[in-house]
């Protein structure tokens, strides 16, 4: 896969935002890898003043935008900046690596794509959850299999809307899991149950594979909920009922790195380029209507709420 002489060239690079994505993904620029050997790490920006972080300096944005050095942004700030930095990166003619979801809005991505190949630059969304050895177990065992329905809940910490989005954008590598195990879904309905005082939230969410095979999925949300997944899935020949050890998730942020200097370096087929960017649309596609069918329930609540009140 890789060519192991020496890089006839390295690509500078730049990490926007250093928390846990961040802080990684500087942590594999520096360490000796393969894919790293294509990336010479020329420094992070971040809004808080930090110095340098492990002898990586901190420059502006301006100058990473600036710098003819840079010619790859990671954007690894929340996920509420992700589309003006993507924005300003590929406007500047550097290519860009981000977490997901790379917008929270399905239009605002499309536009990006349409900006990155103007630009003639690689423009990559991050899905570690793809890379990790649950999903690979689940695509073995999903194969060739009649699927008849499914449910996959996700339970974790609170997090703030505000800064990661509406929950099926935040939660969108489930849904990723879901579009890559058994096509593209179409929505049936969809509900958010909320209690801000408490933290928590919960989002039910019906969906219907090209088959009509129901899946649900759920997202809930508050404090002393453990980072768990639960799913269960019917088959005609048999059921999956959660998840069994299938091993440690090992450098899933590098090997995601690695897809994407393959992409830098021309390795991907067209064809393979188009399905990705195809699956990615349909889920933030997916999240939005999800975000629009809540918000018109919450609406409609409201509306009947304020038509019963008296005089």
């Amino acid at each position: 896969m890789w060519n192991l002489n020496k890089p006839e060239r390295k690509f500078g690079v730049v990490v926007v935002g250093v928390g846990r994505a961040g802080s990684v993904r500087i942590r594999d620029l520096r360490n000796p890898h393969a894919s790293s050997a294509f990336l010479n790490l020329i420094g992070f920006v971040s809004r808080r003043e930090l110095g340098n972080i492990d002898e990586v300096q901190q420059i502006s944005l301006e100058n990473a935008l600036s710098s003819p050095e840079v010619e790859v942004a990671y954007i690894c700030s929340e996920s509420s900046s992700h589309e003006d930095y993507i924005r300003q990166f590929l406007n500047a003619g550097k290519h860009v690596l981000v977490e997901y979801p790379m917008t929270l809005s399905w239009e605002a991505a499309q536009d990006l794509w349409k900006l990155a190949e103007q630009k003639g630059k690689v423009l990559h969304e991050e899905h570690v959850e793809l890379l990790m050895e649950e999903f690979a177990f689940l695509k073995k065992e999903v194969v060739g299999k009649d699927l008849l329905k499914g449910s996959l809940l996700f339970t974790a910490g609170p997090l703030e809307e505000e800064r990661f989005g509406f929950p099926a954008f935040s939660g969108i590598s489930r849904l990723t899991w879901l579009v890559s195990l058994f096509g593209e879904l179409s929505l049936i309905s969809a509900t958010l149950e909320e209690r801000k005082e408490d933290q928590h939230m919960k989002m039910t969410v019906c969906l219907e594979t090209e088959n009509k095979r129901p899946l649900t999925w759920i997202e809930e949300k508050g404090p002393g909920l453990k980072r768990n997944r639960h799913l269960s899935f019917h088959f005609k020949s048999g059921s999956l009922e959660n998840m069994p050890n299938v091993g440690v998730n090992k450098n899933i942020f590098l090997k995601d790195q690695n897809i994407f200097v393959q992409k830098l370096l021309g390795q991907f087929s067209e064809k393979e380029l188009a399905a990705e960017k195809k699956r990615i649309l349909h889920c933030l596609w997916l999240a939005e209507e999800i975000q629009k069918y809540c918000y018109s329930k919450k609406e409609e609540k409201e509306t009947c709420g304020t038509s019963k009140m008296g005089p």
